[in-house]
């Protein structure tokens, strides 16, 4: 295979992808992921890195602490999912995303190793990652896990630091239907003798943290009982402003950030409390490489979909929150912009039960349901009858760009346009 359209095709159509398809990819098991990396001869152990789990919130983490890293000059990789708009956004080294010609490569020479195997798409591309940074010897590599923790293809690696951003109500088929045992699939990445900064403390998940900590040897770290991100003041052109507190003390004032979401208020907390970790087994981070990682997150890495704006007038934004707990920031975050009227874009996925986030989304909005040209998307008809029932006014527009052709015919100057419930639609916007 010549051609990156064709390696990309490959993956897609050969291999489960849980993006597209669904649980039915979510493998429970590392066997493969073993399988892969001996074949590579272990490319996990010969880069240092940070690991970063959690239902929300894990891809501004992972992002924002690759941009301080990269700033205070460290040779920083970057792996992520899903991706937006193209496969490559993945697999970054200091901000650059992996070249087609590497990806071509990589499936033409392994192809046939890992056939046999049978990986899933996410393995192949944890294998992929985790070469690539090997291969280009990266100082230090954020590694996001895809789902989960324990059993997540990427929890081979022996990180400096491990980090859970949060635990929500997401995957609840694939991880259990209680917090404490989505904790506990998370906290699978906690690792022998290895801090673990915890982004939020809940009353329910805490005490399952403390104990995987101490059965680890693990210094645990709450971000919340060191750091406190206030008077965190969000602009209509996506940036935000925030004060950071460290033990009470203010240690930063009206620091810069260009994500604007209000969500970023814990983020930026986790952030902190993983590079004031980082700080005390070597790593020289300083203040200035702080401040300009924050404020250049977006530029530096290419994240895209977190409070995004897109355009001024009609007020748009583009969001990738996607379960109750991302919605009910949104909807917060709506509530204090000013405008006439409210128009939202909304498609969702087929495998989540979507009643709790329709319940959330403002009464006060007409609606344009869409679906996102995925096998895994909801059809928009239930999604639009499903919010009716619930008393969202608004209709089937079939494709995501009718939906926000259609908001954009209707919206005035002085409206807000939002566009978001699934990842997937975000993407297709952008």
């Amino acid at each position: 295979m010549n051609e990156y359209e064709q390696v990309i095709q490959y993956l897609y159509d050969k291999l489960p992808m849980f993006t597209r398809v669904g649980a039915s990819a979510y493998k429970k098991d590392l066997t493969n992921t073993l399988l892969l990396c001996e074949a590579l001869q272990q490319p996990q152990l010969k880069f240092k890195s940070i690991h970063i789990a959690g239902t929300n919130g894990k891809g501004s983490t992972s992002h924002m602490l690759a941009a301080v890293l990269q700033s205070a000059g460290y040779k920083t990789g970057l792996y992520t999912s899903p991706h937006l708009k193209d496969f490559r956004e993945r697999i970054r080294i200091n901000g650059e995303m992996i070249s087609k010609e590497e990806v071509i490569a990589f499936v033409n020479q392994y192809k046939h190793i890992f056939e046999p195997i049978e990986p899933s798409f996410f393995e192949w591309t944890v294998a992929l990652c985790f070469h690539h940074f090997a291969k280009h010897q990266a100082d230090i590599a954020i590694i996001e896990t895809g789902l989960g923790g324990r059993l997540d293809s990427t929890n081979v690696i022996h990180p400096e630091l491990s980090v859970i951003t949060n635990i929500g109500w997401d995957h609840m088929d694939m991880l259990g239907d209680t917090l404490d045992k989505i904790a506990f699939e998370k906290s699978g990445i906690i690792k022998n003798n290895t801090p673990v900064v915890i982004g939020e403390y809940h009353s329910e998940t805490a005490p399952v943290f403390k104990a995987q900590a101490k059965l680890k040897q693990a210094e645990i770290i709450f971000a919340e009982d060191v750091f406190a991100v206030t008077n965190f003041n969000s602009g209509k052109n996506g940036k935000a402003t925030a004060s950071v507190f460290e033990n009470g003390s203010l240690i930063f004032e009206n620091i810069k950030c260009d994500l604007g979401g209000i969500y970023q208020q814990k983020n930026i907390a986790t952030v902190f409390a993983a590079v004031s970790n980082m700080r005390k087994i070597g790593y020289q981070v300083d203040d200035v490489a702080i401040a300009k990682g924050i404020e250049n997150t977006t530029e530096i890495t290419g994240l895209m979909g977190r409070w995004q704006v897109i355009n001024k007038e009609p007020f748009t934004v583009c969001d990738t929150a996607h379960n109750t707990d991302g919605i009910e920031y949104i909807v917060k975050q709506i509530s204090q912009q000013t405008f006439d009227k409210l128009h939202m874009v909304v498609g969702m996925v087929k495998d989540k039960d979507i009643t709790k986030i329709l319940q959330l989304l403002p009464k006060n909005a007409h609606y344009y349901f869409c679906q996102a040209n995925i096998p895994r998307a909801l059809d928009a008809n239930i999604l639009a009858e499903q919010a009716n029932q619930l008393g969202l006014i608004g209709y089937n527009c079939g494709s995501v760009q009718n939906a926000y052709l259609e908001a954009q015919k209707n919206a005035s100057p002085l409206d807000m346009i939002y566009i978001g419930g699934s990842t997937f639609v975000v993407a297709e916007v952008i």
